[in-house]
């Protein structure tokens, strides 16, 4: 078996690369009818297709040239690759604070697999320093792996383990916390966290990047070091996402943890705060605050820890010509919660109603949210909206639904008895709920209309 063949190249992709007398490693220049290409010849996985050839380019990004299209390959030399960040003993200092980074995995923790040429949670924390020096000038860094999950595979026992982790960090007198997590479900993390991590003395600051740190255009160490600066010096201490804010390096923003959301799938200034604005601006140099009520940083040690969860809870996003069967199938298959991301000021359609009722009468608590994210819940305004309260769906004002999601989960694990359940539902902890929306809380630009493209004259040079 050829070289080419033991590093996953087989057909007709293994035949052009022995054809032109290259193998997996080669530097080479590429004619193909896409294009000229110049970059290194990664391997493949056993799994992936045999029509591609996967160049490493010089700009650090991957690309698959079909086989076929190659009309001629030439080497310039070898340069087979050995990534890998070593750890590093973080050198400390009695006179800086004193930082705990929780690893749970995601892109901020990863490398690329030259195997696969797939990003994968590897770095652990002491890699993270290794790649990150300029860590070691804000404060004495202790690191520790919780997990090494992608972070759709967080859930109830990684939420659990990581606030009690907190919790018993906070105690010890560390000064701040960083959570390096994965930006898909982040806004859930930082939401749940907040309801079970009450009052903190510290700051509790999550961390993520869009893109992996052997890109050239990474954002992970710009947000790292913002995150470990807000943990180790700032003062709001809350649970928070510290994340890029505009679409350059120039700083990030501290969002609250439960008002945040990712709102692009590949932007790296992907994190927004809805209906509000941000708690702060944060660069390397100063954190500049943007409001004012916030909790502080204090120096006792007290935090309250509750980590009560309930796993049978859903979202249903409601569509036109949704059908009663869900609702159904959901109270027979035992759920005991239930968000809705209705339309409008919080509506759903005549045919689920029968449905309605039956699950509440059931013993199911229905919260209603919207899924236009911005705004609030109103369900006195149409008759539709008052039905459905009669038929005992709570509105959740302008709490997002993931957030009702999530706290819905933590209030279940502590009482199923209605009354109860809706005290702690509609009473804010750290503004869920909100009296008002900002004037400057609702705003999305069209481009191509001509005031926001003279904005953007002025602002994107």
């Amino acid at each position: 078996m050829s070289d080419n063949a033991q590093n996953g190249y087989r057909g007709l992709g293994l035949a052009v690369l022995e054809q032109h007398g290259v193998s997996v490693w080669s530097d080479v220049e590429v004619e193909s009818a896409r294009g000229h290409f110049r970059g290194l010849i990664l391997p493949r996985s056993e799994t992936a297709d045999e029509r591609h050839i996967v160049l490493k380019l010089d700009s650090g990004y991957n690309v698959g040239i079909a086989a076929d299209t190659i009309t001629a390959m030439t080497e310039h030399g070898r340069r087979e690759a050995h990534y890998k960040i070593p750890e590093k003993e973080f050198p400390r200092d009695p006179a800086k604070p004193n930082v705990v980074l929780f690893g749970t995995g995601g892109t901020i923790a990863s490398r690329l697999d030259y195997r696969t040429g797939a990003v994968i949670p590897a770095f652990s924390p002491g890699e993270l320093y290794g790649s990150v020096p300029e860590l070691a000038d804000i404060c004495n860094l202790q690191t520790e792996k919780l997990f090494g999950v992608f972070s759709e595979n967080m859930a109830a026992p990684q939420y659990i383990t990581l606030a009690q982790r907190i919790g018993e960090a906070i105690a010890s007198g560390i000064d701040g916390v960083v959570i390096g997590h994965g930006t898909d479900t982040m806004h859930h993390t930082a939401a749940i966290l907040t309801f079970m991590i009450q009052d903190p003395p510290v700051p509790i600051v999550m961390v993520g990047s869009q893109r992996s740190s052997d890109r050239p255009s990474s954002d992970a160490a710009i947000n790292l070091i913002n995150a470990v600066k807000a943990a180790a010096e700032g003062d709001i201490a809350e649970v928070q996402v510290c994340m890029f804010g505009p679409t350059s390096d120039e700083y990030c923003l501290l969002h609250r943890g439960t008002r945040v959301r990712k709102m692009h799938s590949s932007y790296r200034s992907t994190f927004r705060t809805i209906g509000d604005i941000p708690l702060a601006m944060i660069d390397p140099h100063k954190i500049t605050l943007l409001r004012d009520d916030f909790k502080r940083r204090r120096s006792d040690r007290n935090v309250k820890i509750n980590t009560a969860f309930e796993e049978k809870v859903t979202i249903l996003y409601y569509y036109p010509g949704m059908q009663p069967d869900i609702l159904e199938a959901l109270v027979e298959m035992g759920y005991r919660g239930i968000i809705i991301a209705g339309t409008g000021l919080g509506h759903v359609n005549k045919p689920l109603y029968d449905a309605v009722g039956r699950a509440t009468a059931a013993g199911v608590h229905i919260y209603m949210t919207v899924q236009t994210l911005w705004g609030y819940v109103q369900m006195y305004v149409y008759e539709t909206g008052r039905e459905l309260m009669g038929l005992g769906i709570v509105p959740a004002a302008n709490m997002l639904p993931e957030v009702a999601f999530v706290k819905l989960c933590w209030v279940l694990g502590q009482t199923d008895e209605p009354e109860k359940v809706r005290d702690l539902m509609l009473t804010p902890i750290s503004d869920e709920i909100t009296d008002r929306e900002p004037y400057n809380g609702y705003l999305v630009f069209q481009g191509a209309v001509p005031e926001v493209q003279e904005f953007l004259r002025q602002i994107k040079r």
